[in-house]
């Protein structure tokens, strides 16, 4: 077998793997509700591939979940990934990737993401560049130790098999990754993050990756189904509101996703669907005095160990 050969067999287990996920994400998540579905896009580029977009809107449990599916390839890589990458300037290339963000109603279930993608850039008379990231985390708004603490043992698990450095590095990366310099706090209360993975060989990175798309429903969907019959009043909601628009400012202005698929010519529609469909600013903002929502910003959104 050719080494030709050999990548289009790996890209192609890539492509069948990320298509499975998002089906079982989303049959996992539409068990939750009681009617609503998923609608799907299909959708194609003009500078090359496209993808698969699937949104399910005003659920009883999710205001909005939205799973992606995208494979795009072009002959020039996009300034957001040269920057990180400049050895990468002028290669062809191909990204696969799932990308999913869920806002449920209830400010108790906490919104997350997930995403696990795989990058190939090639170039006449050189050996292919290849690499894997992704990873997911999670954004309460009233927090739980019990949810985070399961949140963070099933990272664990995950990584375990990979080898003990795994969850720490992976962690402490999310951390760092998911950080709001202008508010001076994190997204929410971490995960795993991982990017530019290629030094365990082909086989374990793409084992690694599917172990981490595969346990985003074990972690996120017990926390769902504890969380989602709470009640809760206004005051709860308007919190969650204000809270997403955090969620906002770090998908427009930090996150290196959102801007590789603008920049490649992606799906506005499709890149844009991480945002909730309700959000609001309030001026100086300030929690009463070791309130639940003080509590959020006090305890939770600094890194710390679970």
């Amino acid at each position: 077998m050719t080494d030709r050969e050999q990548i289009e067999i790996n890209k192609h287990a890539v492509k069948t793997f990320l298509l499975q996920l998002q089906d079982s994400i989303c049959q996992a998540l539409a068990q939750q509700e009681s009617g609503a579905e998923f609608e799907q896009d299909q959708w194609q580029r003009e500078q090359g591939g496209g993808g698969r977009s699937r949104v399910l809107r005003n659920g009883s449990v999710f205001e909005q979940a939205g799973v992606n599916f995208s494979h795009v390839y072009g002959d020039e890589m996009p300034a957001s990934a040269t920057a990180h990458r400049p050895e990468l300037a002028g290669r062809r290339f191909e990204a696969m990737g799932v990308s999913l963000v869920i806002h449920p109603n209830n400010p108790y279930v906490p919104t997350s993401h997930a995403n696990v993608r795989f990058f190939i850039a090639e170039k006449d008379g050189e050996a292919p560049v290849w690499w894997f990231g992704g990873g997911f985390d999670l954004t309460p708004f009233y927090p739980f130790d019990d949810d985070c603490q399961h949140w963070h043992d099933t990272a664990k698990a995950i990584c375990a098999p990979f080898g003990d450095d795994v969850y720490p590095q992976h962690k402490a990366w999310c951390d760092k990754y998911f950080f709001l310099p202008h508010r001076d706090e994190t997204r929410g209360i971490g995960g795993l993050f991982f990017d530019d993975l290629n030094q365990w060989g082909f086989e374990k990175c793409f084992a690694y990756t599917q172990a981490v798309g595969n346990g985003f429903i074990d972690a996120y969907v017990p926390i769902v189904a504890r969380r989602h019959p709470l009640p809760y009043s206004e005051r709860e909601r308007e919190f969650q509101l204000y809270r997403r628009g955090r969620y906002v400012e770090f998908n427009l202005v930090y996150d290196r996703g959102t801007l590789f698929g603008l920049q490649s010519g992606g799906r506005t529609e499709s890149i844009l669907m991480s945002m909730p469909p309700l959000a609001r600013w309030e001026y100086c903002y300030q929690p009463g005095p070791d309130s639940a929502e003080a509590r959020l910003s006090r305890d939770y959104l600094h890194p710390r160990e679970w």
